[in-house]
């Protein structure tokens, strides 16, 4: 039992170390895939949602915020041709030549899209949070296998 409690500050660096690693590398992923769908949403250049000095200005959906405010909207139009899917077919099937059809589905596509979007940016989010807390463990872990090393005794002692 003696060894453990001598080696402990080890143990705690060691862990401390495994943090500090963990937390950046969830910090670099989650900036680079915001950056990443940020980008790729801007080779699209949606702008429903924006106002016309906004549009201007060349600005398009490619954050959060206004993937949710422009997929809501379409959301709204879509409602506007049928308060549903079932409502649309009205029993029947789905069929290709019908143009309220085929304005539903592209709807529920672009919909779906800019909604997986406001997903994805919260994923991002969430994950660089979990990496800020991983260094904030680190930094803890670290300090107290700093003090243990210092008293040479364990903190059960």
């Amino acid at each position: 039992m003696g060894y453990i409690k001598g080696k402990l500050w080890m143990l705690l660096l060691a862990l401390g170390l495994v943090a500090l690693v963990l937390g950046a590398v969830f910090i670099a992923e989650g900036v680079t895939k915001s950056s990443w769908m940020s980008s790729a949403m801007r080779l699209e250049s949606v702008t429903l949602g924006l106002n016309d000095s906004e549009i201007a200005k060349g600005n398009v959906v490619d954050t959060a915020a206004e993937a949710q405010l422009a997929g809501d909207t379409i959301r709204e139009h879509r409602h506007g041709i049928a308060p549903n899917y079932s409502t649309l077919l009205g029993g029947g099937r789905f069929n290709a030549s019908n143009p309220d059809h085929i304005t539903y589905a592209q709807a529920m596509n672009m919909e779906n899209y800019l909604y997986l979007s406001v997903l994805g940016f919260g994923v991002t989010q969430m994950l660089i949070g979990t990496g800020v807390f991983m260094l904030v463990v680190a930094l803890a872990l670290g300090l107290v296998g700093i003090a243990v090393r210092r008293k040479g005794v364990s903190p059960t002692e």
